[in-house]
């Protein structure tokens, strides 16, 4: 009996868990023509990972990774650093039922389903607190974007808990080397020294502020202002909402901190949040936009977002900041604290734009003009800010920051 493996996968390489478990069992009775995944010659072992890593589904996290770059998988041994790509078997549903893979679609998970993550640190006042595992012991996808790791805590909304996973085996390639993010990375590039596009950050008074939202909207106007406009996500944790959600406003390029090997940002240094950052906007700059828009996960209060708006490279690459805050007591004490730092306060948006009286009181706290998204996608509205944005700049256009 010979089994037809082309007719038992899904295109993007997903199947039942069945059909899994079946493949696997029996493997030596496989169809091995060459244009079958190139497995000829292969020994058994290879031949068995190579079958099991196809059928797994490849979270988003992982989609600069090609899968011909697998060779094998590791046993489950040793301790595992963030980048880290593993196998794993879904054990308990929980919070994260469902997996983000690379092409945008949700796949939906159940006990027994076999994915490809990444470990990663994570940090979600509204989901979970989460750091790389000391071991290969099971643990939990804390992301839908693809992040395993133990959980710490989590909002006392997640009634059921993060769902837990085994790791079943790291990859590596044909050496047994580690596959990790940080193999796959964008090319560094040096962006021309006659031109800076002037950048707008948008960050937040915490996580769920309308910060993404305020970034495409804002790209919708700049763009209706007949300009082009690029964008990257400098912190926070590997998903794909964010990163089609601007894909679909018209930025281009969309990047973010996964395309310099990062899962996630948390836990980073001051050094290696700046890298990322100087990396993404170099990288922009390099496409020819002329404008761009960052966006900073999470609120100004948490570590690494901290650290990187009080540090000296921030104001070197952003003209302005645009604050997305929940309510008017958050966009003041958000205000005031990064009227203390070097890169101005444009404009205040976000969730509290909902509700005209929290608008009014802003307006009246903080003495700073409030748009909606309907406004920030006008080019007038868009135009003003960049113009502003422009004129804060502290860097001459001349001026490039290089990556070391």
């Amino acid at each position: 009996m010979t089994i037809d493996f082309a007719r038992r996968a899904t295109p993007d390489g997903e199947s039942s868990d069945s059909a899994a478990g079946a493949l696997l069992a029996v493997g030596t009775r496989l169809d091995m023509r060459p244009h079958l995944l190139r497995l000829q010659g292969l020994s058994r072992r290879s031949r068995h990972d190579a079958l099991r890593l196809r059928l797994a589904s490849w979270a988003f996290t992982t989609r600069r990774v090609p899968q011909d770059a697998v060779s094998v998988i590791l046993p489950p041994e040793g301790r595992p650093v963030a980048g880290d790509l593993v196998l794993a078997r879904v054990d308990a549903i929980g919070h994260h039922a469902t997996l983000q893979l690379a092409n945008g679609r949700r796949r939906q998970l159940y006990p027994g389903t076999e994915v490809v993550a990444a470990y990663g640190n994570r940090y979600a006042p509204n989901q979970f607190e989460a750091e790389v595992p000391t071991s290969m012991a099971p643990c939990h996808l804390v992301a839908s974007g693809g992040i395993a790791a133990r959980a710490r805590s989590w909002h006392e909304k997640i009634a059921r808990g993060p769902t837990g996973i085994t790791p079943i085996g790291l990859l590596a390639d044909a050496d047994a080397n580690r596959i990790n993010l940080r193999n796959f990375t964008l090319d560094p590039v040096v962006p021309s020294r006659e031109y800076q596009p002037t950048t707008i950050a948008v960050v937040g008074t915490s996580m769920d502020s309308g910060k993404t939202t305020t970034c495409l909207h804002l790209v919708r106007g700049l763009i209706a202002g007949g300009l082009r406009v690029g964008y990257a996500k400098v912190t926070g944790t590997g998903a794909c909402g964010d990163y089609y959600a601007l894909r679909d406003a018209g930025a281009d390029p969309v990047l973010d901190f996964t395309d310099v090997g990062r899962p996630s940002t948390y836990l980073l240094s001051l050094e290696e949040v700046e890298h990322t950052m100087v990396s993404l906007v170099n990288h922009v700059t390099h496409s020819g936009v002329d404008a761009m828009v960052l966006e900073i996960a999470d609120g100004v209060l948490q570590r690494e977002t901290a650290e990187l708006l009080s540090g000296s490279t921030f104001p070197q690459l952003v003209g302005g900041i645009v604050l997305a805050a929940q309510d008017s007591m958050g966009a003041l004490a958000g205000f005031h604290w990064l009227r203390e730092r070097r890169t101005p306060v444009l404009a205040v948006s976000g969730l509290l734009t909902a509700a005209p009286l929290q608008v009014v009181e802003t307006r009246q706290a903080t003495g700073m003009p409030v748009y909606d998204r309907d406004s920030l996608a006008t080019a007038s509205v868009a135009m003003d800010l960049l113009a502003q944005a422009q004129q804060h700049a502290e860097v001459p256009s001349s001026t490039v920051i290089e990556v070391a």
